[in-house]
């Protein structure tokens, strides 16, 4: 998986989970990487994890709330003036929300933070991402985007909302914005590449500890045993989104996942998107309400 060079990748969401050791993954391949967290205190402990865990690791933060599009332009003026950015790890999201709750811009908390806060920082960090020789957007894809459609007539689910509805259409929102995105970008001739990568179904319950960043509270031995059978511990789960990140051989418009059964563990390989996810009528006006609401898009 080694790039073939050293490169400086940003992770959202860095703080725990597959972002935590996406981070400790790279810098384990050698690369510098940035966390940005919308918590200065939660990026400054995971980025020492990484260095506790890897000897010599180039581990930097920075204050980036994707729920917030004041905090996702400043996060990412600091980004760009504290050097070059080669890759995008889009990792954060919020997952599940039992009561319908709002960003600080007034979006619905999961399509507000998961879509919309993501698609502002790709326009902010475009042209930086454009300066590096080989530029990479990798986007956090679900296995959910299987079992909803896009409703762009009320993405926020004001007439009616539901938690697990609400994050599925926000990762169907992600993909069908990054398959968009390479979409432009080739036809633009941009060396820039937009790739999604999805983690099969990884549980912290089954991923190694990290302390004090993963501390996972193990079911019963047998329950872990059943567990193991379709899923996986989120240090698995995160191979497919840095091999996405990357490893030179990966082309944009690709989907990363794991290849074993029903994409839910595995080694990374290049998986199927459901056909909906590349309907070029929903990207155009995905990408038009998107930009309306954020004030901002990707210039090509």
């Amino acid at each position: 998986m080694p790039a073939d060079r050293r490169l400086r990748v940003v992770v959202t969401g860095a703080t725990a989970g597959l972002g935590y050791f996406a981070a400790e993954r790279l810098a384990a391949l050698g690369h510098q990487v940035v966390v940005a967290a919308r918590s200065p205190e939660r990026a400054v402990r995971a980025a020492d994890t990484v260095r506790d865990r890897v000897p010599g690791a180039d581990v930097s933060t920075v204050d980036l709330d994707l729920a917030d599009l004041s905090s996702v332009r400043s996060g990412a003026d600091a980004l760009t003036a504290a050097g070059g950015v080669d890759a995008l790890l889009a990792n954060a999201g919020v997952v599940g929300s039992r009561r319908r709750q709002t960003t600080a811009d007034g979006f619905e908390l999961q399509f507000g933070t998961n879509h919309l806060g993501h698609f502002a920082l790709v326009s902010h960090l475009l042209p930086a991402l454009s300066e590096s020789p080989r530029g990479r957007v990798v986007h956090l894809g679900s296995i959910s985007h299987r079992f909803v459609r896009l409703d762009l007539d009320d993405p926020m689910m004001v007439s009616s909302y539901s938690g697990a509805v609400a994050y599925a259409r926000s990762k169907l929102a992600v993909m069908t914005f990054g398959l968009e995105l390479d979409r432009r970008l080739r036809a633009a001739g941009s060396s820039v590449s937009s790739v999604i990568a999805h983690p099969g179904l990884s549980w912290e319950s089954l991923s190694d500890p990290r302390p004090p960043v993963v501390e996972p509270r193990r079911p019963p031995a047998v329950v872990t045993s059943a567990m193991h059978v379709f899923s996986q511990g989120k240090e698995a789960g995160a191979e497919p989104l840095v091999h996405a990140t990357v490893d030179p051989g990966v082309q944009g418009g690709e989907y990363w996942g794991p290849s074993g059964w029903f994409q839910l563990t595995g080694a990374p390989a290049v998986v199927p998107t459901k056909k909906h996810a590349r309907d070029p009528a929903a990207a155009e006006r995905l990408w038009a309400v998107s930009a309306e609401l954020t004030h901002t898009e990707p210039v090509l």
